[in-house]
């Protein structure tokens, strides 16, 4: 036996020699430990008072917004969820690819029956390759209008960022207030057909700022600088209902991430970000002597809706170290240069510039055949006006809003969908016939159809483990072209195509990016165009895929693909957890 051999096998007898051999590697980048992350969610009303309206609202730990989780890329999270409130809940890891843990993903109906009052469930999920900002909300009505909060994922101890390590990290999360209770704005709209009371602020962290009458510097959100330091903001569009231009007067931000990915840095003055997304920017503070001490930050909606929306501008304050923003100073800063509500142009040419980072050590995996082709037309569309209706029929020519995906307008189930695809049980609860295509193509972004009343069901899409699927998402006119985020649960995708109009697939095929495409779990539909994504069905489960305007999921913007289970055991749905809750 050779010497080394001899010390190789003293060493596997003698523990102090493991330990030490296990420090030695965990001191290597990289290779920590991965942990579990314990944290409780109280559900709670609270009493908040903003623009001089004193409510209670739905918290979480008597947070609002609620409080931020912090992982680092293969941890496993367990959140122990208590249901204080009158309402039903559940709650959704927005981004979080759930990979065999579909039980942890949170839509109501979808993967679980909502949380009961004086209920409670624990969700647990490892969070595997993916590093960034993410966030977490209410996945049940419009609930998520004051249960959500970030959710940060740090790349592995050891491990540098791809950009310059920042002085310092701020979450930034970016919202909408609404004087009135978000359920009876919902439970209104939907009752007389009509759409919905607007917000009646946007906020920064909560705090909607001093452009709103009955808003003090105190319920201004104000990020302290240090001159030449370097600060990452992780935005995330928590808005209910609105896309968001957002900027800093007299700086230059720089974008490294998207929903979660690296992307290759692409500077910006003025940015657009819509619900659901998440955005890592960085930002350098002057040198030195800048023109001023403080500086607006701003959001402001971008919108084409043919409707009414809140149509206001927030402001935070950037404040160099030193500075004491007056009230009064604070209501004449100047502010950012943000395009207008309207300008689709300034959005499109924001949203060609995100590319993968596609390194090495981060490759862009885009798949490059497709098993799958679809082709899903998104909009709006009516429900006519006849009984029974429960309410009124307060929508265009006397009919009731709705939207829909190929013209199935989505109907909730009364149970889980992924408990019934466990349990095999399908009859009455879900169709698998959701449409590849429209039932009767149209000129989707031209004249309207005479007919635009839609079709009800709760339809999925079932899919083999390991399909490669391309989905181009089309526009539509109807009720008026506006931008559509949808939001895809359980994977990320790559966005291979974009353009204007209606798809032509003998043309704009060819022009696919299957290089460096950004990969992304939100993804706006352009007003009066398309957008092409790609993913692989390698994660079974029911997953949901929905508009993230909340309004348009209420009127039935999503569908679920079921993803059957893989041959091999580590490709299987696992049994749900035994206090998941029960729908009856």
């Amino acid at each position: 036996m050779g010497s080394s051999t001899g010390r190789r096998l003293l060493c596997l007898a003698s523990p102090a020699c493991l330990l030490f051999a296990a420090a030695v590697l965990l001191a290597m980048p990289g290779l920590t430990a991965a942990r579990t992350r314990r944290y409780s969610f109280n559900v709670t009303m609270a009493t908040v008072t903003r623009l001089c309206v004193t409510k209670s609202v739905a918290t979480v730990n008597g947070q609002f917004p609620g409080p931020k989780l912090v992982v680092r890329e293969g941890d496993t999270l367990v959140i122990r969820v208590t249901n204080n409130i009158n309402n039903n809940v559940t709650f959704h890891w927005h981004g979080i690819r759930q990979v065999r843990s579909g039980w942890a993903d949170g839509p109501a109906y979808i993967t679980q029956c909502p949380i009961r009052p004086g209920g409670s469930y624990v969700y647990r999920f490892t969070v595997t390759g993916q590093r960034g900002t993410l966030w977490w909300h209410a996945h049940f009505s419009w609930l998520r209008a004051t249960l959500y909060g970030p959710l940060v994922i740090l790349p592995p101890r050891g491990v540098a960022y791809p950009f310059p390590k920042p002085h310092r990290e701020v979450p930034l999360l970016l919202g909408e207030w609404f004087n009135a209770d978000p359920e009876a704005v919902i439970k209104q709209a939907l009752q007389t057909g009509g759409g919905p009371n607007v917000s009646d602020a946007y906020t920064f962290n909560g705090l909607p700022g001093p452009t709103y009458n009955c808003s003090s510097s105190n319920d201004t959100f104000k990020l302290r600088v240090r001159p030449g330091k370097t600060y990452l903001l992780r935005l995330i569009n928590a808005a209910l209902n609105d896309e968001l231009f957002f900027g800093v007067a007299n700086h230059t931000l720089t974008v490294v991430q998207a929903d979660a990915s690296y992307v290759k840095p692409f500077a910006a003055t003025a940015l657009v970000i819509s619900p659901g997304q998440t955005m890592d920017v960085l930002l350098t503070a002057a040198a030195n002597n800048p023109p001023s001490r403080s500086f607006a930050i701003a959001v402001a909606p971008y919108t084409n809706t043919v409707g009414t929306f809140d149509n206001t501008t927030a402001v935070a304050v950037l404040e160099y170290y030193g500075a004491a923003t007056s009230a009064a100073a604070l209501r004449s800063l100047p502010l950012p240069s943000l395009p207008a509500y309207n300008d689709t142009g300034a959005v499109a040419n924001f949203s060609a510039s995100f590319r993968s980072l596609a390194s090495a050590q981060y490759p862009a995996r885009v798949p490059r055949t497709v098993d799958r082709h679809f082709f899903f037309a998104v909009g709006l569309g009516a429900d006519p006006c006849q009984s029974p209706v429960n309410g009124t029929c307060q929508g265009p020519n006397n009919t009731r809003f709705a939207a829909s995906m190929n013209n199935v307008s989505f109907v909730m189930p009364r149970t889980s969908l992924l408990q019934a695809h466990y349990q095999r049980r399908y009859n009455g609860v879900l169709a698998a016939n959701f449409p590849a295509a429209p039932r009767t193509p149209f000129n989707y972004t031209g004249t309207p159809p005479n007919n635009t009343f839609v079709t009800h069901g709760t339809r999925v899409v079932p899919l083999s483990f390991n399909t490669t699927v391309e989905v181009v998402l089309q526009d539509t006119s109807i009720l008026g072209a506006e931008s559509h985020p949808l939001h895809l649960h359980g994977y990320d995708f790559y966005v291979v195509g974009t353009g204007f109009g209606n798809y032509d697939a003998s043309n704009d095929t060819a022009k696919y990016n299957l290089v460096d495409p950004v990969q992304r779990n939100t993804i706006s539909v352009p007003t009066a165009g398309w957008v092409a994504i790609r993913f692989v069905a390698d994660n079974p489960g029911v997953w949901i895929m929905h508009c993230h305007l909340d309004v348009h999921l209420s009127w039935g913007l999503s569908m679920a693909w079921l993803v059957n289970d893989g041959p091999l055991p580590n490709q299987k749905l696992p049994p749900p957890p035994s206090d998941i809750p029960m729908c009856s």
